[in-house]
């Protein structure tokens, strides 16, 4: 199974920012709407990852003034991102090695989705209890 199956069923906007958005503001996107990392952007490419984990390190580094830096000055770059053809366990793979948990998803340099961990642990979970129900069946019936 690939990303691109994955995200190809769902239909969402992809929440982002940009390099020259303050601190203030992504961390109330942030917390507003819920979620752990935003992809910053120069228009359409990605230029870094902008996560709670950047907030922690910017606050220790800068205190309360990291709060009116740039999101360009306190992300994670340059971003690891994937394509739609990336398989899920490759991108597993990817987020362990480099101890991430967002990944953007990128077609010819133009970001088309964003997935997290938990996105595709989810897909891992449903795809194996399925797999278990239809072995159930097969025995049951065989």
């Amino acid at each position: 199974m690939t990303i691109g199956r994955i995200i190809g069923e769902r239909s969402r906007e992809v929440i982002s920012c940009q390099a020259a958005t303050p601190v203030r503001e992504a961390v109330s996107i942030l917390s507003e709407r819920r979620i752990g990392a935003l992809p910053v952007l120069d228009g359409d490419t990605v230029a870094g990852i902008f996560s709670e984990r950047d907030v922690i390190h910017q606050l220790k580094a800068h205190g309360p003034a990291m709060l009116e830096r740039t999101v360009g000055e306190a992300m994670t770059a340059p971003a690891i991102t994937v394509t739609p053809e990336t398989t899920v366990l490759e991108a597993l793979g990817l987020m362990t090695r480099r101890r991430i948990r967002h990944l953007p998803v990128v077609v010819d340099g133009r970001i088309v989705d964003f997935v997290s961990i938990g996105d595709l642990v989810k897909y891992r979970i449903d795809h194996i209890q399925s797999e278990a129900e239809a072995l159930r069946v097969y025995i049951q019936t065989a």
